[in-house]
């Protein structure tokens, strides 16, 4: 294998699971970084401590503890900005995970509360996604348009698994309000093409998104340097806890945007008849937020910066150009994505003739120890459009090896046999 600059054994040894064997003397071996990313001890060690000896509510009480807890909690939000170039800290909102971050703006737009005009939507408005988002990027654009009369549509996605920007101009007029796409497919892989969507978005004059869930753990994301209005991922996937995800939007848009959730910290002032609200991030941080998980998310995005990204890239690069290559030479396997490494990321998703990706993934766990994601991964949609049930997906990491592929390799001929 190339050398990418990454230690991978010693990285492996700050994730302890790495090391577990599963019943049977089986080595685990985890291909499934995509669905979620295992903790580094850092990460771990660092949630314990907080809780343990340092652990008060924030914004709120008038104590050491309360002092030292809302400092973790706002250092975190400060990590978090600089790890995705951010220009200003407070442009970062916690949210319960990308879901929530992404309903968060599909929420803003219809509000009868929000007065911008970027932001009021109904008949004749047009929401655009693509063919290839996760549920969760399609799920609250079609609530949306439900609610406001707006018309959903959407990108298609070309027999390579790439994002169909042939009728772009057609696809996003005078009246589409919102372009939100996935920036990295959680089944295909395929980076998408930021530029020209946005390009023509600012054409017409309309706001963007990114759902960079796939993208933030496995790349540099440079929030500043896309230049687009909203961007969405979550904690789990970045080595850090689940329980917390990230908003991050352009100051003067969280400013016009009414908040979520109402209750406590959110609020500048109540009366019994109105309330006027902080201003953001906390305008939409209602309630006690997820304390211990920001903690965990700082030391998550300082160990992958610390790492740097750049390595990471470089070694995901080769493990799915190797990857690539094995699967290649299995009779009756079929990638569905980019075969290709131009724009495309660690994830491999496939099918193999005859045999059900249950199956799969039940006969690699039971006789290897390989743990990858079978299903439709939350993308029923692309898989429809490719005329398939489901998928296997292989998806990888910092902590991979070539070794843990040919065992991928070898587990998928013995499907093979025992299927034959």
């Amino acid at each position: 294998m190339v050398d990418t600059g990454l230690d991978v054994e010693r990285i492996r040894k700050d994730f302890p699971v790495l090391s577990r064997e599963l019943p049977g003397g089986r080595p685990l071996i985890y291909l499934d970084s995509g669905n979620s990313a295992q903790k580094p001890t850092q990460v771990v060690e660092a949630m314990r401590e907080h809780m343990a000896m340092h652990y008060a509510n924030v914004g709120r009480a008038m104590h050491a503890l309360g002092a030292e807890s809302t400092e973790a909690y706002e250092n975190a939000r400060d990590k978090v900005a600089a790890f995705v170039g951010a220009p200003d800290r407070d442009e970062i909102v916690f949210t319960k995970n990308a879901s929530e971050a992404l309903n968060l703006v599909a929420y803003a737009f219809g509000n009868p509360i929000g007065e911008d005009p970027r932001f009021r939507l109904g008949p004749g408005d047009e929401i655009v996604i693509s063919e290839m988002e996760h549920h969760s990027n399609i799920v609250p654009w079609q609530m949306l348009a439900q609610r406001t009369g707006a018309t959903l549509r959407w990108f298609s996605v070309t027999d390579s698994g790439r994002l169909d920007l042939s009728n772009l101009d057609e696809l996003v007029t005078e009246r589409t309000k919102i372009v939100s796409i996935v920036h990295q497919s959680n089944v295909l892989g395929t980076v998408n093409p930021v530029a020209p969507v946005l390009a023509r978005v600012r054409e017409v004059g309309a706001l963007m998104m990114l759902d960079a869930s796939q993208s933030v753990p496995h790349q540099q994301v440079d929030v500043a340097a896309l230049g687009v209005d909203f961007l969405a991922f979550t904690g789990h996937k970045v080595v850090g806890p689940s329980g917390i995800g990230v908003l991050w939007a352009r100051a003067e848009l969280l400013e016009a945007m009414p908040p979520f959730l109402g209750g406590g910290e959110m609020i500048e002032a109540v009366w019994m008849d109105r309330s006027t609200y902080a201003p953001a991030p906390h305008k939409f941080e209602a309630g006690t937020p997820p304390i211990v998980e920001a903690v965990g998310l700082g030391v998550a995005v300082d160990y992958l910066s610390e790492i740097g990204m750049d390595a990471v890239v470089r070694h995901e690069h080769e493990l799915t150009a190797y990857t690539l290559g094995a699967l290649g030479e299995i009779p009756g396997l079929k990638v569905i994505g980019p075969l290709d490494l131009a724009d495309r990321g660690g994830t491999v998703s496939f099918t193999l003739e005859g045999i059900h990706p249950h199956d799969v993934g039940q006969i690699l766990d039971d006789n290897f120890g390989v743990a990858v994601r079978v299903g439709h991964h939350c993308a029923r949609p692309l898989h429809l459009r490719f005329g398939i049930p489901a998928t296997t997906r292989a998806s990888f990491y910092l902590y991979n090896t070539t070794a843990e592929i040919d065992a991928l390799v070898r587990g998928l001929h013995h499907v093979r046999k025992v299927f034959a």
